[in-house]
């Protein structure tokens, strides 16, 4: 297939130490536990993979290795890949701290999401968290059809991006416009994307919806669930804010643009 229109990968030479530990989700847990605890959003999108003993796991784009390092404690053999050398580095050093301490297996290695070097058929669990908004749909597409190919035939690929890029576009600007109404607008910028750290604004290059996530699915042969969710919500706030939250957050369809994370859990269209 020709793919010189195509965008360029984001360099992995942007994937720094630095940005693993001050920018990447999860960064203050591991920060404080070496991976041995994981963030409210990874704990939550760990916790639907449902990992037994015995299970062979995939973690693609593994980052820091927490996640390899959760799914050994829980008896499963678990590998992880990245195509950044410094998230290699970082997960070889979480999972040998705990080499001949759990009852999994696990390795990790470099490579690319696209052609994973494993055989077909080879896992009952393939997790993508925090990586489908760092792939252009082009790369998401290939990464995902490898991600088919690996998985057993009544397997699970478990996926978690964020942010819902429909809250940016649609539902920001009216949160933006209440704040400012209630004098905290210069707490809120223009543009979202200020919120993010810096590097971020240059690797987020494919932002998703529960639409389009369901799309992107589909079109690489799967079938599943697909759903929004949020941080906790403070409910404790005045009576005006309490109903703006209960709207924005529990009802169809404003819930589909007020929630911020994007949640997925998909098995092979006619398998599962």
């Amino acid at each position: 297939m020709d793919r010189q229109h195509d965008p360029q990968p984001v360099p992995s030479t942007l994937y720094t130490e630095e940005y693993f530990r001050t920018a990447c989700e999860g960064y203050d847990e591991f920060n404080a536990s070496e991976g041995e605890h994981l963030s409210r959003r990874l704990a939550a999108a760990f916790k639907l993979a449902e990992i037994t003993p015995g299970m062979a796991v995939l973690d693609v784009g593994c980052g820091r290795g927490e996640i390899l390092r959760h799914c050994v404690k829980l008896g499963a053999n678990a590998f992880g890949i990245d195509y950044a050398e410094v998230a290699v580095n970082m997960s070889q050093q979480v999972i040998e701290g705990i080499d001949g301490k759990t009852p999994g297996k696990t390795g990790v290695a470099q490579a690319d999401a696209k052609k994973l070097p494993f055989p077909t058929g080879a896992f009952d669990r393939v997790l993508m968290f925090d990586v489908v908004e760092h792939l252009y749909p082009w790369e998401l597409h290939s990464a995902m059809l490898e991600v088919h190919r690996v998985l057993k035939p009544d397997g699970l690929f478990v996926i978690h991006t964020a942010p819902n890029v429909w809250y940016d576009r649609y539902a920001y600007p009216v949160v933006r416009f209440v704040r400012k109404l209630m004098g905290q607008g210069e707490k809120y910028p223009k543009d979202p994307r200020q919120f993010l750290v810096d590097v971020n604004q240059h690797v987020h290059v494919n932002e998703q919806s529960q639409w389009s996530m369901t799309q992107a699915l589909k079109k690489a042969g799967f079938k599943g669930k697909v759903w929004l969710d949020s941080p906790p919500q403070n409910r404790q706030e005045n009576p005006m804010l309490a109903t703006m939250r209960h709207v924005a957050f529990d009802l169809v369809p404003f819930r589909w643009f007020f929630e911020r994370e994007v949640f997925a859990v998909a098995a092979k269209m006619g398998e599962k």
